[in-house]
């Protein structure tokens, strides 16, 4: 299926969770910044009509303005329906390893595009498995970290890299992200999402085995590379004057920009290498606070990975799927990063990111809504696939 078909169908884009905390958001946001039916046509999905009628209600619209489509992620005839619908399929319904796979296969098999925001490894690996060549042949193109993971760092890398080039001629050798600041919160999906990686690793050592490799999200006969698995050490940074702590989403921010490289055909060359931290800070402060943090990480792992300690941490700390900061807490938040590319001859050259809102939720639904805008409305590839943000975006 080609997207001139695409642009028969009713919607250019169904948002399937709206019902939920960062579902929510992402309808907000389309509705500020595209309306109703004007240059973007959207309508909300999810199993409880119920609830996507008070969705509907609380963004002061009614039934002539908003659809509502009514699917479950068990129940394929409704998710092949809703898939028939539209152009693009934005999915904020996680942990994705438990609801993704039959929406995924949907999407693939009537040549959908479609979205999500999900940092699983394990299950982004099967669906590349499972669907990448079914998806060049339907011309589906499917695009998993349409968040905070993995935007910023995959389209940051992509930047640097092209001002880099116009500048020197050549690429960087290796990129270093460093989290300079941030004031956010871990979503209650992300953390069930987290929960459930951690359940499905003790039960499978191939899946650990994906975790730790650092190209596992490469396409299949390039899965190997000179880098090692990512180490929890702390390192002080020269480029920046800083020490340098484990940051949580280096696991599979680093794998997704490698996937981008190894796809678009390692324009950086073989040896292309990239790594993410957390910036303390400098003198003894700075190590110290990242001695804390990858302590916190490791015991705050250790307590997910046991069923006792989990219970207690679900029952009186963890935020459950569905539960957010209040709207105050989400316009406060920020994120504030910064790239350190180095040449092959040791010139460096450095960029940052800077965003506004709770990186988990105000940024991220704004992210995962421009990706699904952009898979259905801008001039890009034509050929079906497993994508990253930067390689088709």
């Amino acid at each position: 299926m080609n997207d001139s078909n695409l642009k028969k169908r009713k919607y250019d884009i169904i948002v399937y969770g709206a019902t939920g905390f960062t579902g929510k958001l992402v309808a907000e946001y389309l509705l500020k910044t595209y309306g109703i039916n004007a240059s973007v046509s959207w309508a909300i999905a999810g199993r409880d009509e119920k609830k996507l009628e008070l969705i509907r209600r609380n963004l002061k619209l009614d039934e002539n303005d908003l659809d509502i489509i009514i699917a479950s992620s068990f129940d394929i005839d409704s998710l092949k329906s809703m898939v028939l619908k539209t152009n693009v399929i934005l999915s904020t319904v996680g942990p994705y390893a438990i609801y993704g796979d039959s929406l995924v296969t949907a999407c693939v098999e009537n040549g959908t595009h479609y979205c999500d925001l999900a940092g699983e490894v394990q299950w982004i690996r099967r669906i590349i498995d499972l669907h990448q060549a079914e998806a060049q042949k339907t011309g589906s193109k499917i695009v998993h970290c349409c968040g905070f993971d993995s935007v910023p760092m995959d389209i940051g890398v992509w930047f640097l890299q092209q001002e880099v080039y116009q500048k020197t001629g050549e690429y960087c050798q290796s990129i270093s992200m460093m989290v300079k600041k941030l004031k956010g919160s871990a979503s209650g999906g992300t953390i069930a999402s987290l929960i459930n990686i951690i359940k499905e690793s003790r039960k499978n050592k191939n899946i650990k085995y994906i975790l730790n490799n650092p190209y596992s999200l490469n396409p299949s006969g390039e899965r190997k590379g000179f880098e090692n698995p990512e180490k929890n050490n702390i390192i002080f940074r020269q480029e920046i004057n800083s020490w340098t702590a484990p940051f949580i989403m280096a696991g599979i921010n680093t794998k997704v920009i490698r996937r981008s490289h190894a796809i678009s055909g390692y324009p950086y060359g073989d040896n292309f290498s990239y790594d993410e931290s957390l910036s303390t800070g400098s003198g003894f402060i700075g190590w110290l606070k990242g001695k804390l943090i990858s302590l916190f990480l490791y015991t705050f792992i250790s307590l997910l990975a046991f069923s006792i300690t989990r219970k207690i941490l679900n029952k009186f700390i963890l935020k459950k799927p569905g539960e957010g900061p209040d709207k105050e807490s989400q316009r406060d938040g920020f994120f504030h990063l910064i790239q350190v590319g180095k040449l092959s001859n040791g010139d460096i050259f450095k960029s940052e990111i800077k965003g506004d809102r709770d990186p988990g939720y105000g940024s991220t639904s704004k992210m995962i809504s421009e990706c699904a805008v952009c898979l259905t409305k801008d001039n890009i590839s034509n050929k079906g696939g497993i994508w990253t943000p930067a390689s088709l975006m």
